[in-house]
């Protein structure tokens, strides 16, 4: 008779079951609203007044960054205003109707950008080549005129954690710089603010969030098909990094944060040629080397009070 009274039917394993879910699913909002609003502040994105111009692409990013935003907004003691972009560049099956459909319910001021950018690309480069670097170049081009026509004095992409670690290992393994993807920065043309507030993001968050709010996720059929990008080698080699070496990635990704010049060999950066003796110790000197070589700390994670 207990163990009868003990049992749990079908129906409230199902219900505990989503309970459990929807906990996590909260979880991840929570997170990334707090990611997010810690980068906005560390790196002051986004002030009051600010019109805000979102990118979006269709992909998972985008739709985060203008979910997680529009989430914000509603909490910071400031104003700012979002704007979604998206630049239909004619490439072919593009359901051009999904972006529309979904703004339009979502209740968000939005823009429609027509540019036969896939012909260009196309007429170009050579099939077979990589067309991310031509892509982009006309895409920035485009968005900063559209940024300027709408008024908007920040654009807001959806470049994640990830994405800085790739491009910082791409600089350097094809490029031989030590230069990453910063959080924000003036753009080519010294009139526009970008700014990347998914930059303390992982990537697999994104993607978690995606499936947890169903966005009508757009493929790229122009750039996305292509087996052999080295980005993709190098997205490859930081999760095998991952997987046999927890927190690997964490620290690299923390090490951009604390650069210390006088331990590289640029001499722009360091005055290395004017370098004198002046016989007081320096705890950040030689004595690094000699040292065993700790955890680097995650990267500060005070959430922002005001968003």
């Amino acid at each position: 008779m207990s163990a009868v009274l003990n049992e749990v039917s079908p129906e409230g394993v199902d219900a505990k079951k989503q309970e459990k879910i929807a906990h996590e699913n909260n979880k991840l909002h929570k997170r990334l609203c707090r990611l997010v609003g810690q980068a906005i502040g560390d790196f002051n994105m986004i002030e009051n007044g600010d019109k805000v111009m979102v990118c979006l692409s269709g992909g998972k990013d985008s739709y985060a960054l203008l979910d997680i935003l529009m989430t914000l907004r509603e909490r910071a003691p400031i104003h700012f205003d979002i704007v979604a972009v998206n630049l239909d560049q004619k490439q072919p099956n593009f359901p051009a109707e999904v972006l529309p459909a979904y703004l339009d319910k979502l209740g968000v001021p939005y823009h429609i950008e027509n540019q036969d950018t896939y012909s260009i690309v196309k007429r170009l480069i050579p099939e077979g080549k990589t067309t991310c670097s031509l892509c982009s170049r006309l895409r920035r081009g485009i968005l900063y005129r559209v940024a300027d026509e709408l008024g908007c004095n920040k654009i807001a992409l959806g470049h994640h954690r990830d994405d800085i670690l790739e491009t910082f290992f791409l600089n350097m393994f094809f490029g031989a710089k030590i230069k990453g993807m910063p959080a924000k920065l003036v753009s080519d043309d010294g009139k526009h603010m970008v700014i990347r507030p998914l930059a303390y993001v992982k990537e697999a968050d994104t993607e978690r969030y995606a499936e947890v709010k169903g966005f009508p996720i757009i493929p790229c059929d122009l750039c996305g098909s292509q087996e052999n990008l080295q980005r993709k080698q190098i997205k490859a080699m930081l999760r095998e990094w991952e997987k046999k070496h927890p927190g690997r990635v964490e620290n690299i990704f923390s090490s951009l944060t604390t650069v210390v010049p006088s331990h590289l060999m640029d001499r722009d950066l360091f005055g290395f040629t004017d370098l004198k003796t002046d016989g007081v110790p320096n705890p950040n000197g030689d004595i690094a080397f000699d040292e065993e070589p700790c955890s680097t700390p995650a990267v500060n994670t005070i959430s922002l009070t005001q968003l």
